[in-house]
């Protein structure tokens, strides 16, 4: 079938024999078409193939977050996904109840949306929070890679893969023809899901478990607006006495689209048999969950799935790399699936095409598994704890020590009494909904990613000591490793995230009116080493001009120091102020990160 190169030439691809690219990228998920994107936007050749026809066809993950939404602004496709998103304001309240019609037993503020931390999320960046379901996002990324040049080729398997020291020759099945044939790759990235066939084929290293509990998906759709418009929320929380409360510890009604469109998690014992959810059982559970024995109900589609707490140690070996649910694996608490598959992929990307260019040493690939497998560490390890977390509700309100339906229903029923036990189970109550925001308003969890590797030189410095709760707070700053802090820039006509300063296809210096040196050091640098280095002075009659005078609070170094901040938006290097050779140093920094110490890498 004809395939467009960026729009603009017919080129056809052959379905046997021998195809070569730059990248492949097995798997379209999030990781993988975002892989597919962030490589075609920066002109890197790059074939993507799964052995699906199409993409997503359940909504899967849905919370978006700022660092994704940060991603997509990058991208230049931030409008198209809120366009088919839930807005920020509406993914609002998590509700706890006995069904959707039923008793409520609290509500939680989340993602940000309460009064006390929407400053919080409005500080940290220009993007807020949306949902998103991966029926509506995979597309969007599938088809933007694919307008800039990927060749996407669905109904293709991965087979197997041999590499050498110049490449990976990949076999792959054409599904449809039933042909096998191999393509030819410098680099091979495995974003292909949870039981990821190149992660297991190159023996990657793995801590934790496979299917440590059960759970089914029912999607339906309902017309429930009259149970959900006075408090909006993307999941409903379902503690259902005499149900099987199995899984992730309640039953979940799930908004996918508002207020007709739904998706219901409830658990099962995953060490029996699997349970037969034809539509009847699945009506009946629709109906239970929430309390409406006689709703008109539409079963759009059942599936069984594993919660997994498992991450490997290693992301890497050769010229094969793997992201997203291939290398971190875990239950959909904290909604940090989707975003992280995400974010790994933004942070291998440029580092592949700045190889690729002779930019930098292919040492430099070594960092996405420094970078990226203690994140994958963290959010398995967050995303399980919260999922148990849900025992101390329990707890709170007395039903696991309840052997019986009717003691469930006394349990919770008491929390109502003027009694000494319910003013005792009322306080429970209090602690165990709090405990609650490590779930969901979580954001240094989100947006705290930190690194330290060679892809960062450092100034003495060390990350600084947070002054609060690092899982609920996340805190800005420009240590080497950190993320580029938020601020509003621009001037009179323009209105600029600090981030749109620093787009991902070149290497930004930041610095102000006093260091107007750098700009020099900045061409001169760039020149030399063949690396795009443009630097930015942010002041009263630049271009770019401190708005609302927050950055200057927030650079943490002299006006005529200099912040480097890489593609990805992490700083790499910074100079507290304005040395006496500028040029050198910021060469000096930029080798390093690069790889390209004297004799080694791009010909030096």
């Amino acid at each position: 079938m004809p395939v467009f190169d960026d729009g603009q030439q017919e080129t056809e691809l052959p379905t046997s024999g021998l195809v070569e690219t730059d990248v492949l990228i097995v798997g379209s998920g999030p990781a993988g078409s975002a892989a597919a994107l962030f490589l075609a936007t920066l002109g890197v050749p790059n074939i993507m193939i799964t052995k699906y026809r199409w993409t997503a066809n359940t909504p899967r993950a849905h919370i978006t977050n700022q660092r994704a939404m940060e991603i997509f602004r990058d991208m230049g496709i931030e409008q198209q996904v809120l366009a088919d998103a839930t807005e920020h304001s509406l993914v609002g309240d998590t509700v706890f109840c006995t069904s959707i019609a039923g008793e409520e037993i609290g509500r939680i503020h989340t993602w940000g949306t309460s009064a006390a931390r929407e400053a919080d999320y409005q500080l940290a960046s220009p993007s807020l929070i949306v949902d998103i379901p991966q029926t509506y996002l995979e597309p969007i990324l599938v088809r933007n890679a694919t307008a800039r040049g990927t060749h996407s080729r669905f109904s293709t398997e991965y087979l197997s893969h041999t590499q050498d020291a110049d490449g990976v020759d990949v076999r792959v099945l054409d599904r449809v023809t039933g042909a096998p044939y191999t393509i030819r790759a410098k680099y091979l990235i495995g974003a292909d899901g949870a039981r990821s066939k190149v992660a297991a084929d190159v023996g990657l290293p793995f801590e934790g478990a496979m299917d440590i509990a059960g759970s089914m998906n029912i999607t339906f759709k309902a017309d429930i607006s009259a149970y959900c418009d006075h408090r909006p929320s993307v999941l409903y929380w379902v503690i259902q006495p005499g149900s099987n409360v199995g899984g992730i510890g309640a039953g979940l009604v799930r908004m996918i689209r508002p207020w007709n469109e739904w998706l219901i998690v409830w658990g099962y014992d995953i060490a029996e048999p699997p349970p037969v959810v034809d539509e009847a059982a699945a009506t009946q559970i629709v109906r239970n969950l929430l309390g409406m024995p006689d709703l008109d109900v539409e079963i759009t589609g059942t599936s069984l799935w594993g919660n997994n707490e498992m991450y490997a140690t290693h992301l890497q070996s050769g010229r094969v790399f793997c992201a997203g649910d291939a290398v971190h694996r875990h239950p959909p608490s904290n909604g940090l699936g989707s975003n992280t598959s995400i974010q790994d992929s933004y942070n291998l990307a440029w580092k592949l095409a700045a190889v690729l260019r002779g930019q930098a040493d292919p040492s430099l690939l070594e960092t996405y598994s420094v970078e990226r497998a203690p994140v994958a560490e963290r959010i398995v390890k967050r995303a399980n704890r919260s999922s148990r977390e849900f025992v101390d509700l329990f707890v709170a309100l007395g039903v696991t020590e309840a052997e019986t339906e009717e003691e469930m229903v006394a349990a919770i029923e008491e929390r109502k009494a003027n009694t000494p036990e319910g003013a005792a189970k009322r306080a429970a109550l209090v602690k165990a909904m709090e405990l609650k925001n490590y779930e969901f308003n979580a954001h240094g969890v989100e947006l705290g990613q930190f690194y330290e590797s060679s892809a960062i030189a450092s100034d003495g410095t060390t990350r600084p000591e947070p002054t609060r709760d690092p899982d609920l707070y996340y805190e800005a700053s420009t240590v080497p490793g950190s993320h580029l802090p938020h601020a509003w820039v621009g001037d009179h006509k323009v209105k600029l995230a600090m981030m749109d300063l620093a787009p991902y296809d070149r290497w930004t210096l930041v610095t102000g009116i006093a260091g107007e040196a750098w700009e020099e050091a900045a061409a001169e640098v760039s020149a030399e080493l063949g690396v795009p280095v443009e630097a930015v002075v942010i002041g009263p009659g630049r271009e770019v001009t401190d708005l609302y005078y927050d950055w200057a609070k927030l650079r943490e170094v002299d006006e005529g120091g200099a912040l480097l901040v890489r593609p990805d938006k992490h700083i790499a290097w910074r100079s507290h102020s304005l040395p006496d050779d500028p040029a050198g140093q910021l060469g000096t920094a930029l080798r390093q990160v690069l790889g390209r110490t004297p004799g080694r890498g791009s010909g030096e």
